[in-house]
């Protein structure tokens, strides 16, 4: 019988596509060189290594049975190295790691679905999952904020998704002179979000500032706050749960995270970090 690979033993994918979203931004599809990891579910991270320069977590972009992707921005060395693969070159990865997020208690009840910036791409494959299914729950927003109108990720995703009937709304921090959507915040795009809060549910992923702020709006409008789950970000070293590098109070995020309820994240937030 073959032994189980240790936890800590990255595995070898191949680079099998390529897209880029954005100057410093590309969209990575991997597959397995020989034997797969165990199935990530959306909202989960791998560590990948970039062979020669280091590993870093890394969200799921998009899940298509054994084919990974990630969504890479090149800001340092670890990220450019693995931004910068081309179909054949390798890397490594092992996972899957901490939590995800998770459609199947929600059921008939509206979804709302916010990105701030990069956070789009760990959504990107709830989304597909909620539209693969439009039966099942009840009204699907979309709402996504970006810096610019050249940072803004999925363009062509965000087009499909409003063809396949969901609400997508779309604001930039700083427009271009074509530029004639919304401007300003992501918070303020929940004006035209159309949901029950007695029956719905929020998925938030962004910058923690970004998190803070929709997450309190949506509790303040009376969405339960165990019913807004959040994505939270600490720098992550091992990805096991041993290193402690991203605790946040009594949660090691790449262990207990990073999916969690706003019930859990709103208190540990309010703490300041020394």
């Amino acid at each position: 019988m073959t032994p189980a690979r240790p936890a800590l033993v990255p595995v070898p994918y191949r680079v099998v596509g390529r897209t880029d979203e954005t100057p410093d931004t590309a969209e990575i599809v991997l597959e397995p060189v020989a034997s797969a990891l165990p199935p990530f579910v959306p909202g989960q991270f791998a560590m990948v290594y970039a062979f020669g320069v280091g590993d870093i977590p890394l969200s799921l972009s998009g899940i298509d049975g054994q084919r990974l992707t990630h969504t890479i921005r090149a800001v340092g060395a670890v990220s450019r190295a693995l931004h910068d693969l081309r179909p054949g070159h390798t890397a490594g990865v092992r996972g899957p790691l901490g939590t995800g997020w998770d459609l199947s208690a929600e059921a008939g009840r509206d979804l709302l679905i916010i990105a701030g910036g990069l956070g789009l791409a760990p959504l990107r494959q709830l989304v597909r999952d909620a539209l693969a299914a439009p039966r099942r729950f009840g009204r699907l927003n979309i709402l996504v904020g970006a810096r610019t109108p050249g940072d803004l990720l999925c363009a062509r995703d965000i087009d499909g998704w409003r063809a396949a009937g969901a609400r997508v709304q779309v604001t930039v921090d700083r427009p271009d002179e074509q530029w004639q959507g919304d401007v300003g915040v992501v918070t303020d795009l929940l004006d035209r979000a159309e949901f029950d809060p007695a029956n719905a549910t929020a998925f938030i992923c962004g910058p923690e500032v970004m998190i803070r702020a929709t997450a309190r709006e949506l509790d303040h409008r009376g969405l339960p706050a165990d019913r807004i789950r959040v994505s939270l970000e600490r720098t992550m070293h091992c990805g096991t749960g041993h290193c402690g590098h991203c605790q946040l109070g009594p949660l090691l995020l790449c262990r207990d995270g990073p999916v969690v309820t706003w019930e859990q994240a709103e208190t540990l937030l309010s703490v300041r970090e020394l």
